[in-house]
Formats: C-alpha cells, structure tokens, sequence
C-alpha cells in the first residue's frame, strides 16, 4: 500500500513541516548526491558503537536525521512526512512541533544504539523521527483515512484506509522485522534501522500529549446563555 494523501486538512499552514522537507532536500542535493556522498555519511552518520568515543559524536544524533542514504530513501520519508506532519504540527505549533521531531529522532537512535551497541555501520535517516510524527498522527487523528493506492497486476486501484488500520498495519511489521533481523541477522550488517522506527514510533505516542496545544473555543456570548 502506497499512501497518497490523508483526509484530514490543516487548519494553518504547515511551515515548519515544508521547512524540515526543504532543508532534507537540500542537504541531499548539496552534500550526498555528488562523489563525496560516502564522506559525508561516515562523518555525520550515527555509529552506534562510536557515540559514547567523544562528546562531539553525540551532535550525530542530529546530523544524521538529515542525511539520506539515496534518492529512494529521502523522497520515501520526505512523502511520509509530507502526508502526517501537517495535521501534527497544526496540532502543536511550529515551535513545539521541531522540537517534537527531534526528541523523537533522538529516541529512535538511542533504541537503535541500544539494540546494535557493537555497529560499526553509520546510520542516517530521517524515518526514526518521522515515525514519531506518525504515532502522534495516530493518537490525534485514529479515525482519519489515508487513501492508498494498491497495485494490482498492471492495474491502480484506489482505497481510503482509516488511518488507525494503514498505521498499525505499518508499525506491526516494522516490529517484525525488527524482531526478525535481531534474531537471524549476524551483526554489522547494514539495511533498515528497523528498531529506530519502532523507538521513534513509541516516543511519538509517549510524547505527543505534551506537546499538543490546547486550542481556546470562542463562545458565542460572554456566559454562553444571554445575548445582553
């Protein structure tokens, strides 16, 4: 299933989640698309087994959010905070809300290092972040639908899924195959940083609440029952 867009439509405009999307972009463009890709990923990538080395190795938790391994990697995750991330910052505030996708990042690398203490490999990516961003889509917007296109054969077929389903559908098998790769995997073999989604995902729906602005209702009248 390919998610193309939600039903749910932004109250305000989502300038913070169009500011993380160009700020990816770009850096992509920049830095990793050219010979020098590999330098770039082995500097500001996250080393499990190298971040408690220095204090410097920490600022890797940032950096690497915002490094992409290749063009399928960053437009994926870059389309997935596109869809989800308007209707979560609407709810919380641009302010809140990068703070809000950092935190999350930084839970799915420390789940990540945690879970892979003796890798070598560097990791980048923006998905453990937005994976946060998706688990606070889930607590704020359960019953919103996503409308998914299902190929079939030679044939695109269109469906709205609620939301609930599409993102618990999605979270069970990054579960699995972080479950999956920890048991047969041997080590330092690079692919997804499956735990990262699923440390990102938990700490969105950990966090979320604190975050969520309290939006002020105007009453008709003063006391809500006289005119006068």
């Amino acid at each position: 299933m390919f998610p193309l867009r939600d039903t749910i439509q932004a109250r305000s405009l989502p300038l913070m989640n169009w500011a993380l999307i160009a700020v990816n972009v770009l850096i992509f463009v920049l830095l990793l698309s050219g010979p020098r890709a590999e330098l770039w990923i082995a500097r500001y990538g996250m080393v499990p087994a190298q971040i408690f080395s220095t204090p410097t190795e920490w600022l890797t938790v940032v950096t690497s959010m915002f490094l992409h391994g290749g063009l399928f990697h960053l437009i994926s995750n870059m389309w997935a905070l596109y869809i989800f991330g308007d209707n979560v910052e609407d709810r919380m505030g641009p302010t809140r809300f990068v703070l809000f996708y950092l935190l999350c990042g930084a839970a799915a690398a420390a789940v990540h290092v945690m879970m892979n203490p003796s890798s070598t490999i560097p990791t980048v990516g923006a998905s453990g972040a937005i994976s946060g961003v998706m688990g606070a889509y889930l607590v704020l917007f359960p019953y919103s639908r996503v409308i998914t296109l299902i190929p079939f054969f030679f044939f695109p077929y269109f469906f709205e899924v609620p939301a609930l389903f599409f993102i618990g559908l999605w979270f069970g098998g990054q579960l699995v195959n972080a479950l999956l790769t920890s048991a047969l995997a041997p080590p330092d073999v690079g692919g997804v940083a499956w735990w990262a989604h699923v440390g990102g995902f938990v700490a969105g729906i950990v966090l979320v609440r604190l975050f969520v602005v309290r939006r002020y209702v105007r009453r008709a009248y003063l006391d809500e029952y006289y005119p006068w």
